[in-house]
């Protein structure tokens, strides 16, 4: 299978500006888990899921297949990053009490992946896959980026995206799987955050390099009679979570 890579090229603007998860999020998952030994946060980009985790796991092992994501990283003594695909870590067999995957499933060859989540998963171990949907800011600004992404940027998206949109509900999840509750995250963003956002969106790089022009900054442009200049506004995300047992 082919390993997309959509982020080396502006890993910096990724690790900058991509939002971080509630400690909620993490509280659900830890509270079912039997041991906080071993952890593997895979696609880890730039280890925001693997600074987490690394505070309440003995190791953490954190992998992506773009090195340029991992120069980024956040350091830890308990976190080894590695240059690897999801669906061939090389890690020894049931090794990890957790393995989380965040806003990445849908880039995998799910049944390669969910065999080596079997054979590197522990007993009692769980797989935790999330992601966070459209953002929501107020109506009338939700209405311009949306036109942004469905109409400028909207052809440059991978097919993959789909998935994304479908909040994973139709990603098979072979797993005995515990319901979970909705989680968000908030972040009071200024426009020049929202823009950094923006562009690191993989559909933006792409029509940035096809037509060699930035599109974000005529979007803005359109923002600005909605959002000042030093104005911060709650931006939300909503978050879709699947949690399932390992063996």
């Amino acid at each position: 299978m082919e390993h997309k890579d959509y982020f080396s090229g502006h890993a910096k603007v990724y690790a900058t500006f991509r939002p971080a998860y509630p400690a909620a999020l993490y509280d659900f998952i830890f509270r079912h888990l039997p041991q906080r030994r071993r952890a593997w946060d895979c696609a880890t980009g730039n280890g925001q899921v693997a600074r987490h985790l690394a505070q309440h796991f003995q190791q953490v092992d954190a992998t992506d297949i773009s090195q340029q994501q991992l120069d980024n990283a956040y350091r830890a003594d308990n976190i080894a990053y590695s240059v690897a695909p999801a669906e061939k870590s090389g890690f020894a067999n049931g090794r990890f009490d957790l393995i989380t995957v965040a806003q990445a499933l849908h880039w995998f060859d799910t049944h390669a992946f969910y065999q080596e989540v079997r054979r590197t998963g522990a007993p009692g171990g769980l797989l935790a896959v999330w992601g966070y949907a459209f953002l929501h800011i107020e109506p009338v600004v939700d209405e311009i980026i949306t036109d942004f992404y469905s109409r400028i940027v909207g052809p440059y998206w991978d097919d993959a995206r789909r998935l994304v949109e479908e909040r994973y509900l139709t990603i098979p999840f072979p797993f005995p799987e515990i319901p979970s509750p909705g989680f968000h995250i908030d972040v009071a963003w200024t426009l020049d955050h929202l823009a950094g956002y923006l562009e690191s969106w993989s559909a933006t790089q792409k029509y940035t390099r096809a037509t060699g022009i930035n599109p974000v900054p005529e979007l803005c442009g359109r923002l600005r009679a909605y959002w000042s200049e030093n104005e911060t506004k709650t931006v939300r995300f909503p978050i879709f979570l699947r949690l399932g047992e390992i063996g």
